[in-house]
């Protein structure tokens, strides 16, 4: 990751954790149980795993800025993503990616699911949210870190091609980013998300387990 990418692209913005707690209050803790271990790649400035309501919360990312923003219970993992083996096998309950796999090449995420497939334990899942590249064309390459494009039907071929099965794909889930001009309050946020429109919806949901047989 270029340097000075939290400088620019990746900002500090409060914003961000205030869509993140309402994700959690509308979605994830409908999904994610107390006991649970919770694993977030690529975690950035941790806003995801910070808002998680569970037993135990690792956070993996190659920034070393990590530690100084995730919550003090939150195991934070200094690695890259292709390299899970500081995360113990068959330990983790629910695997979760944000706006990651569109910055990994294509080898370097089938190396990433690869390795997670003997972390997550049975009957455990990986959700992955990222821009859609069939509604997100325009401005996908306005980040310039994204290196692999991925729509909803190819992000299902790839991962069925790399032993995982498919439970669930949302092609339209949520506004490209915080930069969007949907306002950041909690109570719309939970209207959008139980909404059938998705007015500005140009980031998928994708969920998945190992196809283990």
């Amino acid at each position: 990751m270029n340097a000075g990418y939290h400088m620019t692209r990746m900002a500090v913005d409060p914003r961000r954790s205030i869509v993140w707690k309402a994700l959690w209050r509308y979605y994830f803790r409908h999904r994610i149980a107390a006991d649970d271990t919770v694993l977030d790649l690529g975690s950035g400035y941790g806003d995801f795993i910070n808002t998680v309501v569970a037993k135990r919360r690792i956070a993996v990312d190659i920034w070393p800025g990590l530690k100084n923003h995730v919550a003090p219970d939150v195991e934070a993992v200094i690695a890259s993503v292709t390299d899970l083996s500081a995360i113990d096998d068959r330990s983790i309950d629910y695997a979760f990616a944000s706006n990651l796999a569109e910055h990994l090449t294509k080898e370097e995420l089938g190396t990433m699911l690869d390795q997670l497939k003997s972390k997550l334990k049975e009957g455990g899942m990986l959700g992955l949210l990222q821009p859609n590249y069939r509604y997100a064309y325009r401005e996908y390459f306005d980040d310039f870190t994204h290196v692999t494009i991925f729509s909803h039907i190819s992000i299902a071929d790839f991962l069925e091609a790399n032993g995982w099965k498919l439970l669930q794909i949302r092609p339209r889930f949520l506004p490209l980013s915080i930069k969007s001009r949907l306002p950041a309050i909690p109570f719309l946020i939970g209207l959008y998300l139980a909404s059938p429109f998705k007015p500005l919806a140009k980031q998928m949901l994708v969920l998945a387990c190992p196809a283990r047989t």
